[in-house]
């Protein structure tokens, strides 16, 4: 024998429960959309291992540039790094890790730039995602004739928020010899282009 036919009010109390279970669902999903870092953009498992970028440019005018960019850090190899010990020189801040597909395409670009201007400008990478060994490795692999500094925690990108939005990895910024923004890749950088705008970065006058 069936029971009772729902009525309205039980049909009512049914609906109530399933509204109520569905927006108990969301809730945890909305909360991760929230969570935007580079960090944890790369980790985020989806297969790509890198977040895209089309090479964009963005130079900053003098008059519209942010405070010098402070960062005291300690590189894989144990220097000590502290920009205000840069004051003078343009600095070439790249944001990378291993796996990522983009920074390999770069990283003999990156390696010729740096050899090519020597002791005029400073070049430093930032590295979102690995732990000493890999990205040891990857300096091997590429030869590269500069340090990085690990950022896993996001401290540093998240520093880097009131000097420029950081919306890719890679990201390579260029800064002024007062040590300002004066140039953002968003992307793989084109090897003139940046070769450009670190020329320009030790030439220009400053205000």
């Amino acid at each position: 024998m069936t029971g009772p036919l729902p009525t309205p009010k039980n049909l009512s109390r049914r609906t109530m429960l399933r509204s109520l279970m569905v927006a108990a669902a969301i809730v945890p999903l909305a909360a991760c959309a929230k969570e935007d870092t580079l960090t944890a953009q790369a980790n985020n498992g989806d297969g790509k291992n890198y977040i895209a970028g089309d090479g964009a440019v963005q130079e900053y005018e003098v008059a519209k540039r942010t405070e010098p960019v402070q960062i005291q850090a300690e590189t894989y190899h144990g220097t000590k790094i502290d920009f205000s010990q840069w004051e003078g020189k343009p600095i070439v801040l790249n944001f990378w890790y291993a796996a990522c597909a983009p920074c390999r395409i770069e990283a003999p670009d990156l390696k010729k730039l740096a050899d090519h201007f020597g002791n005029k400008v400073e070049f430093l990478g930032v590295n979102v995602r690995d732990e000493a060994e890999a990205a040891k490795a990857f300096e091997r692999t590429f030869d590269l004739p500069y340090e990085s500094i690990q950022d896993t925690s996001g401290d540093i990108q998240l520093a880097m928020t009131k000097y420029v939005p950081l919306q890719a990895v890679p990201s390579t910024l260029v800064l002024d010899r007062k040590g300002r923004v004066r140039a953002r890749v968003i992307g793989a950088a084109d090897p003139s282009t940046l070769k450009s705008l670190i020329n320009t970065a030790l030439t220009e006058k400053l205000s």
